[in-house]
């Protein structure tokens, strides 16, 4: 009894246990350290201690998408979210301490004044004016369609307040801070004593290229060295890096020559046995086929049908010979092109011309295209053809009716179409009657056609360049990789993998097998695209997994420019948060930075004497001059922009030979011969109002430096 009684006192404890034993057998273990960590699970990430909603940024991620559109991708959308997040709540931060308020007639007055908005004809009276009312009532009538379930409208317009209030906080909060920039006289004085004092030198200069490479060589622990002692200038962060092989799933010759053989099934006529007649049929191969549309798509044709007609540049290379010399009726192929076997027979051949120029009046009646007449066909079918004896003979009353009449973008331009080309004409977006008409009679011929928009009186005025063409019915299927062939690449990728698992070098596995390794450096936990395999974010997540580990691999089912196939990777680096990567560009700056240094050390032991010719003579090289150096562009005569040099000859003694200096491309030692310094100035006011202006001008790395300075943390690596 006593136990049983212990038992009831933790009822509650022994539930809890119970339910967390259940969540652990659906949960790995790293789902239930997010689990009790409600910052992980209900934050994106905090700015200034403030949290980032999860919800309410993964609902922003997806209107982003969705406004993007189909090439928008999720981490572009997520950073784009995120980066209007950042700036929202680190301006918000500043506005509250600035005391800065935005009211709702600040936000409105700005709306009323958009061009777009001052404009748009759902706003306008009819006295043509912008009417602040209609807007209200635009915007209420987006409110109550929103209470009805239909509220994408009303979520956008809430959406641009949001944005003009934004941009109005902002603009007020850069306009505080530009207010309290200012500059001084004595700034202005001094930047009137860098444009203008002019300095004549003599020096030697002895280049870093003077020592050979390999005299001053750098490790990379140098560079490392380097990096870890400039934080400022190097932020640490997380990065992995990567081998791996890309398998591609190709079709092989086989599958090629059975694409081929099927293809060249279907020119003949062929029978099958049909079940309906209990029987064998004989079905019509493409060459006494008649309805060529019905052919492609009984017979499962990859490419539709295409009623253009070609001239013989237009045609493939491999075809447009033996085409232009077939006769109507002759099938070509079966034959290789773009990834496609295909059997083409020669429907129609024709002399037309590359473009025509025409002119129309429309009829349009009751249930043609576009049409809001309601004219029956027969009563425009009656005016067109009395309106085809007014114009047939007579130019100008053509255009006259044509302007009083037409509906469309001819009017007022007397029925003028412009000039048509042939591949336009002849596109899906084109009439196929007008068309035909345009390009299959010659120029100077009326007549009333029957459109899908109604009936036209159509008028051509020119053609140009008329050649001959042909018609094809093409039937063609894709070459693809076969079962087999997938089953063989999806058995190598998986060997490697295999081989990888049991810590053999993707260099030593890919060498006997004859694959070729790729290599990317420096991924960071946000990236989605690795160079060579475009979006391959899970790659990336996979490698920033916590329980990854240095020689990890994993195989990966990869999509690449539309064409599927394989990855192997494996994990060949790894920097935690408080390590610098090392990127091959950061490398390359700091290695050279080093290099100079090192080589700068081995000159300095060669300049040696009292005077620049002693030290001219002991470094093999002459005492050279310059003359009206400035200070404001530190450009030294035969050498280049050499600013430490040019700045260190601003202070020392007239006739005193420097120290050895380190520049940009050497090393120096001067002596300056003459200093002019301008007159003084009564006031310097200008040079002052210069510096002010360019000073205001950098207000746009405001954002920048607030960021920097917020207390940023992010954790969308772990939800994206």
């Amino acid at each position: 009894m006593a136990i049983l009684s212990k038992i009831r006192d933790r009822s509650m404890f022994l539930i809890l246990i119970v339910g967390l034993a259940l969540f652990a057998f659906v949960l790995d273990p790293s789902s239930i350290q997010q689990f009790f960590s409600s910052s992980k699970v209900n934050s994106i990430g905090m700015v200034n201690g403030e949290e980032i909603d999860r919800e309410d940024f993964a609902a922003q991620v997806e209107a982003y998408k969705t406004q993007g559109g189909a090439n928008t991708t999720q981490m572009q959308a997520v950073n784009a979210v995120w980066n209007n997040f950042i700036g929202e709540k680190i301006f918000e931060t500043q506005l509250n301490e600035a005391g800065i308020v935005v009211g709702e007639k600040d936000i409105w007055d700005a709306m009323v004044s958009l061009p777009e908005i001052q404009n748009s004809p759902m706003f306008k009276n009819e006295a043509n004016l912008f009417d602040e009312n209609k807007l209200k009532e635009y915007i209420a009538n987006l409110k109550d369609e929103a209470q009805t379930g239909n509220n994408q409208a009303w979520l956008n317009w809430l959406a641009t307040e949001k944005s003009i209030k934004q941009n109005l906080e902002r603009q007020a909060y850069t306009t505080l801070v530009s207010a309290g920039l200012s500059a001084s006289l004595e700034e202005g004085k001094l930047a009137y004593l860098f444009q203008n004092t002019s300095m004549d030198a003599e020096f030697v200069y002895v280049p870093y290229t003077t020592i050979a490479d390999d005299l001053a060589t750098v490790s990379k622990e140098d560079v490392k060295n380097y990096v870890n002692k400039n934080p400022r200038k190097y932020k640490p962060v997380a990065a992995r890096s990567l081998q791996y092989v890309k398998f591609d799933i190709v079709p092989s010759l086989a599958d090629e020559n059975e694409t081929k053989q099927t293809v060249e099934s279907f020119i003949n006529d062929r029978e099958v046995y049909s079940n309906a007649a209990k029987s064998t049929v004989v079905v019509p191969g493409l060459k006494n086929a008649t309805n060529y549309e019905l052919f492609l798509n009984e017979n499962g044709s990859d490419l539709s049908i295409d009623n253009s007609y070609k001239y013989q540049n237009q045609l493939s290379p491999v075809i447009a010979e033996q085409v232009f010399n077939a006769i109507v009726g002759d099938v070509i192929g079966a034959y290789k092109e773009k990834g496609y076997y295909k059997i083409s027979k020669v429907t129609e051949t024709v002399v037309i011309p590359d473009s025509v120029k025409a002119s129309h009046i429309i009829v349009p009646y009751a249930g043609s295209t576009r049409s809001t007449s309601l004219k029956t066909k027969e009563e425009a079918k009656s005016t067109a053809d009395s309106i085809y004896a007014l114009v047939k003979n007579n130019k100008d009353k053509f255009t006259e009716i044509a302007n009083e009449i037409n509906t469309d973008g001819t009017k007022g331009k007397g029925g003028d179409i412009g000039w048509i080309r042939k591949d336009q004409a002849f596109s899906p977006n084109f009439d196929k009657d007008f068309a035909d008409f345009i390009y299959k009679n010659k120029a100077g011929s009326v007549e009333v056609v029957e459109t899908a928009f109604g009936y036209h009186i159509i008028k051509i005025d020119e053609q140009k360049e008329a050649k001959r063409a042909v018609k094809l019915a093409t039937y063609a299927r894709v070459i693809e990789a076969s079962e087999t062939t997938e089953n063989a690449i999806f058995e190598q990728a998986e060997t490697m993998a295999s081989n990888l698992a049991e810590k053999k070098s993707i260099d030593e596995v890919a060498t006997d097998k004859g694959y070729a390794v790729q290599t990317v450096q420096n991924l960071k936990n946000l990236d989605e695209n690795i160079p060579g395999l475009s979006n391959q974010r899970s790659i990336v997540v996979w490698s920033f997994s916590e329980e990854r580990e240095l020689g990890d691999s994993k195989r990966f089912d990869v999509e690449v420019g539309g064409k599927r196939g394989y990855v192997v990777a494996v994990l060949t680096d790894k920097n935690d948060e408080t390590e610098v990567a090392l990127t091959s560009e950061i490398i390359d700056e700091v290695r050279q930075k080093l290099i100079d240094e090192k080589k700068a050390a081995l000159i300095k032991n060669t300049m040696k004497g009292a005077t620049l010719e002693e030290i001219a003579q002991n470094s093999s090289t002459t005492v050279r001059s310059a003359s009206s150096i400035n200070l404001a562009s530190p450009v030294i005569t035969g050498v280049g922009n050499e600013p430490a040099v040019v700045g260190a000859m601003s202070t020392i003694a007239i006739n005193t030979v420097s120290d050895k200096i380190d520049g940009v491309k050497g090393v120096f030692v001067v002596k300056v011969t003459k200093r002019d310094t301008p007159v003084d100035l009564e006031n310097y006011e200008s040079f002052k109002n210069t510096q002010l202006i360019a000073l205001k001008g950098r207000t746009y790395q405001l954002f920048q430096v607030l960021k920097e300075k917020a207390d940023i943390k992010d954790f969308r690596a772990k939800f994206f």
